[in-house]
């Protein structure tokens, strides 16, 4: 409570606490929790409240440093500052193995940083070069570790490579030894070798967001080394990423999820307040941040530990009942997670009042029934609590067997009784009872004295009913009646129906049984499991009033979506059809007439026995691969479906026509491709292959046999007679003899058109694909009057053909870029006529041959075109809708700038003339 004081009296005190605070602050400091003394001679000192310290030393200065500052008032501290210290040692001078690797495999050579403190920064040198290996699409540097990743190795990358680090904070930069990177021909992988993906040809990376939200501006997506940068990340950017890797050869993609952490941030603070003695104090600290923060409060520098019952504090409130002298200071909330710590202050002052009847005076009259008792309160406000008498007129009250004294003040108060007779329920107490879902209604009629007004309070089991919350279910209904809605099992229970008046109260009490599904039952145990069995026992839960009619068994692997129904022997507790090998936890449901209840805790976990493999491979397939391979592929067996450990894949196969069969065991469950190299295999060859599966405890079935071919040779010759056209400006069209469609194995399945301009490189040249025995294809987003030079190869699984001769071609000159001027338009009756000026082509530009006038009746319909050679147009429209015109230039370039109607144009029975200089649009149209 806030005392009430004079402007000027306030303001006094204000200057005086000022006053006090600049006259009586000190401050002291703490490192990890240890108070600072600074001494003479000491590194450390102190400038003002400033902490000074001198000749730093690492291993002594590091660690946490809190200031408290303390006056008169109290003490308060400040949050938790870390002093720590950058550093980068240097690499161990030994040298480093020599790194062999084929070429075309990816690998990565590692850097291993030096002992350091501080945020790093990774770069290498190529052999002694000036400059640093360049990021691309085939080299990688992480930032994390500072590893180099280096894909599709190339004979150029043979050399010694050394990794730079470099200390952001002290700038300091140190050199590893370096590493010589070999091309080796040996078909064993050495053991220190970390390889990595290596797709042929070199993939294409982008990045998505899995809800298809665009990127905002400040993602630059056009890096190509495979690494998305987010600056200034904030919430909006939370969410799940992919990256895409595409080829030529198919795709794949890699999914990762960003969260977002914050620290604290408080959102409501405690405020300084001033209390009398034996008030209460309630104050709420409240803080955002991910994690969630954590609270505790401090008083005078000191954590708060609520050793008093009447101090309680839980999840950022501070409550204090009974409020004394003592309990005056400077408080803080702290609110903290992994990320940091945020301070409020606040100050609590306690003081003293006179006695006041201001905000409590006794009540002039009261009304009693014969008989009974009543109650005169008088409360004061004072602080501390004083000495209260009573009076009744001018004589003072003495305590009897009838009269107890309990309350007043100096004054004496008259009081009125008036008499009535007492109420009466008429309803008698009963039992009641209900099925879940219906609706009852529970009496409480009630005979009074007509001149006093009821009031009429419901309690359920001793707790107050609030009708309009408890989620609806209860209604006031006539009178002092009230109806249950919706009735469900926890509405069982007593219910007291309280009534009052002036004078007297009185209550009746009935039982409610609420009918319903069985409760679940308990102490869900496994006795003996077989390899496909499960015996099962439980005890029954509660029926609620209804005997239990059936029980239902669900069972959850790790597998499983879920809970589901399992099978079972008749009127038995046995579970059969599971899976072999498989853990499992069974629960139970309970029915009655009424319905199924809600379902048991699950068991314990149990695996069931293993057995030989019943289940072979689906989508066997395989085909593709290198010069004399074989490639065999399926999708493996689940590992529900594997039956016992030691699972692992049976290969068969044969050429065609064929009788013994070549097999080959693949140990992994999770294989799912096996390949079989040998020289002697002709391209594009029939097998007949078969996968089967086995385990530790035998072998199991084949798959049935399917026919696959061996690897085919990329085509072995080149289209001729290539032929390119320019047919616009930004269009050519490219056409060539097909190759014969299956010559000596070597099958084409289309063509690659490789094309650049004069100012490219041929090794940059974009790449168009056909499908099938097409012989000619449009390339388009080209630009107008550039060279191109063209070339076509044929292709197949294994690869591309060698190329034919290469073309050359120039595409016309751009279309125009200025649209119509000066539009003109009148309507009369059903028509529209629009004329505008003539548009005249620049140099640089093809001639205006035409023009194309666009209309349509709205933004989504589908336009209708009229093409003209002149420069007016006459549109025949009904007259009572609403149109969108558009006009645009044309020549042998293509369709130039368009130019739309800045509104809709509507037919009418009057004579519209109207010039507009309209805005010029380089859109299709809408």
């Amino acid at each position: 409570m806030y005392m009430s004081y004079p402007r000027w009296q306030q303001m006094l005190n204000c200057l005086m606490y000022m006053l006090m605070f600049l006259l009586f602050f000190c401050f002291r400091w703490k490192l990890n929790g240890t108070e600072i003394l600074p001494k003479a001679g000491s590194h450390f000192s102190l400038s003002g409240g400033n902490l000074r310290i001198s000749r730093l030393n690492r291993d002594r200065d590091a660690g946490t440093y809190q200031c408290l500052a303390s006056n008169s008032f109290g003490t308060i501290v400040s949050r938790e500052a870390s002093l720590t210290f950058a550093y980068l040692e240097s690499f161990k001078t030994q040298r480093r193995s020599p790194v062999s690797v084929r070429e075309g495999q990816g690998m990565v050579l590692l850097c291993g940083p030096p002992p350091h403190s501080g945020d790093l920064v990774f770069s290498w040198i190529f052999n002694e070069s000036t400059t640093f290996v360049q990021q691309e699409t085939r080299r990688f540097i992480s930032q994390e570790t500072g590893n180099l990743y280096i894909a599709k190795v190339e004979p150029s990358d043979v050399g010694n490579y050394t990794c730079v680090v470099t200390n952001t904070v002290t700038k300091t930069r140190v050199q590893g030894p370096s590493t010589p990177l070999v091309l080796r021909k040996s078909e064993l992988f050495p053991p220190f070798l970390f390889f990595i993906s290596s797709p042929s040809p070199a993939p294409s990376i982008t990045w998505r967001r899995e809800d298809g939200a665009p990127f905002p501006r400040k993602v630059d997506t056009r890096k190509t080394n495979g690494v998305l940068e987010i600056p200034y990340f904030q919430q909006d950017d939370v969410g799940t990423y992919e990256c895409v890797a595409e080829n030529s050869r198919g795709m794949n993609k890699v999914k990762g999820k960003l969260s977002f952490y914050a620290p604290p941030h408080l959102i409501e603070k405690p405020q300084d307040v001033q209390k009398l003695i034996d008030d209460s104090l309630v104050w709420e600290c409240k803080a955002t941040g991910k994690p969630k923060p954590s609270y505790r409060w401090m008083k005078n520098g000191e954590n708060l530990e609520s050793t008093e019952e009447r101090i309680q504090v839980a999840n950022g409130v501070l409550s204090i009942s009974r409020l004394t002298l003592s309990d005056t200071g400077m408080y803080q909330c702290v609110a903290g997670n992994k990320h940091g710590e945020v301070y409020s202050n606040a100050e609590l002052r306690v003081i003293a009042a006179a006695p006041d009847f201001s905000h409590n005076q006794l009540r002039s009259q009261t009304m009693v029934k014969v008989g009974g008792d009543v109650l005169v309160e008088c409360r004061p406000k004072m602080s501390p609590w004083g000495v209260i008498s009573w009076r009744k007129g001018s004589e003072p009250l003495q305590q009897t067997a009838r009269l107890h004294l309990s309350a007043c003040d100096q004054a004496a108060y008259k009081i009125t009784k008036c008499v009535s007779e007492a109420s009466v329920i008429t309803t008698q107490p009963s039992t009641l009872d209900a099925t879940v879902g219906e609706s009852v209604v529970l009496p409480c009629q009630v005979s009074h004295d007509p001149s006093l007004e009821l009031k009429f309070t419901w309690f359920f089991n001793e707790q107050l009913i609030h009708f309009g919350s408890h989620d609806g279910f209860f209604e006031k209904h006539s009178a002092g009646d009230i109806m249950i809605r919706n009735i469900q099992l926890k509405h069982a229970g007593k219910y007291t129906c309280a009534v009052q008046t002036k004078v007297d109260s009185i209550s009746v009490a009935l039982d409610l049984i609420v009918r319903g599904p069985p409760a679940p039952p308990t102490q869900i145990h496994v006795e003996e499991i077989t390899d496909t069995t499960a015996s099962l026992s439980w005890r029954p839960g509660p029926d609620n009033h209804s005997p239990i009619t059936a029980y239902t068994i669900q069972a959850r692997t790790p597998f499983s979506l879920g809970w589901q129904a399992v099978t079972t022997g008749e009127l038995s507790a046995v579970v059969i059809d599971l899976n072999p090998w498989v853990e499992y936890e069974f629960r139970v449901l309970a029915s009655n007439r009424i319905g199924t209840g809600e379902p048991s805790k699950p068991s314990k976990q149990a695996r069931t026995k293993s057995t030989s493999p019943k289940v072979t491979p689906a989508n066997v397939s395989g085909g593709g691969g290198s010069r004399s391979e074989l490639v065999i592929t399926w999708e493996p067996v689940p590992e529900e479906l594997q039956n016992g450990p030691g699972f692992g894949y049976v290969v068969a196969f044969r050429p065609h026509g064929a009788t013994g069969w070549m097999q080959a065991a693949v140990p992994s469950p999770e294989a799912s491709r096996y390949v079989f190299k040998n020289e002697s295999i002709q391209p594009f060859s029939p097998f007949h292959v078969k996968v089967g599966v086995y385990n530790n405890e035998g072998e199991g079935p084949f798959g049935p046999v399917i026919t696959i071919y061996s690897a085919e040779e990329e085509p072995g010759r080149a289209p001729t007679r290539v032929r390119a056209r320019s047919l616009s400006a930004a269009e050519i069209e490219v056409s060539w003899k097909a190759l014969p469609w299956n010559a000596s194995k070597r099958r084409v399945l289309g063509y690659e058109l490789r094309y650049w301009s004069k100012s490219e490189r041929e090794d940059t040249a974009s790449v168009q694909r056909t499908v099938g025995n097409q012989t000619s294809s449009v390339i388009r987003g080209l630009r107008g009057s550039t060279s191109y030079y063209i070339s076509v190869r044929a292709y197949n699984t294994a690869g591309t053909g060698p190329p034919s001769s290469t073309v050359n071609v120039t595409t016309k000159k751009p279309p125009p870029s200025q649209p119509p001027d000066k539009v003109m338009w009148n309507t009369s009756n059903s028509k529209i006529i629009v004329n505008w000026e003539q548009v005249k082509a620049l140099e640089n530009e093809s001639e205006v041959t035409g023009y194309k006038v666009l209309y349509k009746k709205n933004r989504h319909s589908r336009p209708s075109v009229m093409e003209t050679n002149t420069t007016s147009v006459e549109l025949a429209l009904p007259t009572d809708e609403d149109y969108i015109i558009q006009i645009k230039p044309f020549g042998e370039g293509g369709d130039g700038s368009s130019i739309t109607l800045p509104s809709k144009v509507k037919g009418n029975w009057k004579l519209q003339i109207r010039c507009l200089l309209l805005v010029i649009q380089s859109s299709p149209m809408p």
